[in-house]
């Protein structure tokens, strides 16, 4: 009479507020998820949920199913759980990380998919964002954890968190008596990792916008580099402000106030759609868990 589909529509519908966030939650359509959760309403006979409020909000004997949902999934979650465990065979993880990854929560989330998966070795591979890509759809990567910047169908995102990056330079590089503009970071020297990266692609919309294009710009594939020579005077950089903040503190790079900003970058778990399976859920969990580029060579 009910399906685990019912029961997630109606689950995250309580959960989120509303039917377009429970279904963006469960990768689905809004149509989608109110059949679903109609359903069930007609195999009881009664309201689930009260739809004279703008939100969704549950009857009576909404909240009653709404308990049976939560009991149900929560005993399927943990079934799942033990079955991967006795299950997941030994085997390599192929993971793919833009190397801001890897300055930041990386060995968090190789920690965590151990203590989940013991058998489990791993193969980091640090790459910029359109080469993280392109492994993915040529096999060489079971996930990745990049930009969300590509539509593709064959392709499943889930968005992990965002990164905000803001204009630096060494101190006393730059007045900063009054806020800049794009102009005044064009006439810099720009220390950028170019289009392959998602900050250069970002940022490079950012100067077309105003119509400037490339100038004095040096070009690396390599973050560390860029601080490196952002914190040596060579130039200005787009970098995150919140893993730097130690560097920021110790008075060797200086966040410059610029407008308007440059959009924050998104980024997500991705993985080839044909591979999905409850051990690529398991590993999304877990990445969805340890993401956090607030802090620089966090412990594992």
């Amino acid at each position: 009479m009910m399906t685990f589909k019912q029961l997630e529509a109606i689950y995250w519908v309580a959960q989120l507020g509303g039917f377009s966030q429970a279904a963006q939650k469960l990768h689905t359509t809004q149509p989608a998820v109110s059949k679903r959760v109609r359903e069930l309403e007609d195999a009881f006979g009664t309201p689930l949920f009260d739809r004279t409020m703008r939100s969704a909000r549950l009857t009576e004997k909404g909240e009653e199913m709404f308990a049976i949902a939560k009991d149900l999934l929560g005993r399927r979650a943990q079934a799942i759980e033990g079955f991967v465990q006795a299950a997941a065979p030994q085997r390599q993880l192929r993971i793919g990380v833009t190397e801001l990854t890897a300055l930041t929560w990386l060995p968090r989330f190789v920690n965590a998919v151990h203590a989940r998966f013991p058998a489990t070795s791993f193969e980091p591979d640090v790459d910029d964002s359109f080469g993280l890509r392109n492994k993915l759809l040529a096999g060489n990567l079971d996930i990745a954890i990049l930009p969300d910047l590509f539509e593709d169908s064959r392709l499943v995102k889930h968005t992990l968190g965002k990164v905000r990056n803001t204009w630096m330079c060494k101190p006393g590089l730059l007045p900063t008596q009054h806020p800049l503009n794009v102009h005044d970071i064009a006439e810099q020297r720009v220390l950028t990792q170019g289009g392959r990266s998602a900050t250069g692609q970002i940022y490079d919309e950012w100067f077309r916008a105003a119509g400037i294009g490339t100038g004095n710009w040096i070009v690396s594939n390599n973050l560390m580099a860029i601080i490196g020579m952002t914190v040596s005077g060579l130039g200005v950089a787009h970098l995150p402000q919140f893993a730097l903040q130690p560097l920021i503190d110790l008075g060797m790079l200086e966040v410059l106030d610029v407008a308007p900003p440059v959009p924050d970058v998104v980024f997500a778990a991705v993985h080839k759609a044909e591979n999905h399976s409850v051990v690529m859920d398991q590993l999304v969990e877990i990445a969805t868990r340890c993401c956090d580029f607030g802090r620089a060579f966090q412990g594992a």
